[in-house]
């Protein structure tokens, strides 16, 4: 009875963890983190990318203008495509891009811009991530869209492509 009753347990536990395991496979483990709209943009002091001194917010950041906060690194390669994008839009007088060097070496970052060109009004530095986390980041390259009131009114993860662009272009219009 025993012999009989063992083959059958062990079919129904194989058969019980080959489920488990294949609704895990099925199931995205991609975290988005929710974002509410039309977040305030976050007060803090940056360094400033080439004098190095200390900036606030609110002297970065007027009223009255759009602004796209974009967070990067020299050893970001979806950075890297993203470039030529980003000077496209830099072409656009009604935006200001804030470019933020996210825990980056300063002479890596400084070659990558020279290399590229610089499609920022004005870059920051955060050599420890915390402002972009402040800002609600969790990797690069991520985008804010800042409206004239200074609230997040976008926020995009990963590379701009063309169609992001153009949804960028109606956001601002």
């Amino acid at each position: 009875m025993k012999n009989k009753i063992t083959p059958f347990i062990l079919l129904i536990f194989l058969s019980f963890c080959f489920i488990i395991f294949y609704k895990g496979l099925n199931n995205s483990n991609t975290y988005s983190p929710q974002t509410e709209d039309k977040k305030n943009i976050p007060i803090f002091k940056a360094k400033d990318f080439n004098s190095n001194i200390y900036i606030d917010s609110d002297k970065i950041f007027e009223k009255n203008s759009f602004y796209i906060l974009n967070i990067w690194a020299s050893w970001c390669v979806p950075c890297r495509k993203e470039h030529s994008l980003l000077m496209e839009l830099s072409k656009n007088q009604s935006i200001k891009l804030i470019g933020l060097n996210y825990r980056d070496n300063l002479e890596n970052a400084k070659k990558f811009i020279n290399e590229l060109g610089n499609p920022y009004s004005q870059i920051l530095i955060d050599n420890d991530g915390t402002l972009g986390i402040e800002f609600g980041a969790y990797g690069v390259p991520e985008t804010f869209i800042i409206d004239k009131d200074k609230k997040i009114i976008k926020k995009i993860i990963g590379p701009i492509n063309q169609e992001i662009l153009k949804e960028i272009k109606l956001l601002i219009k």
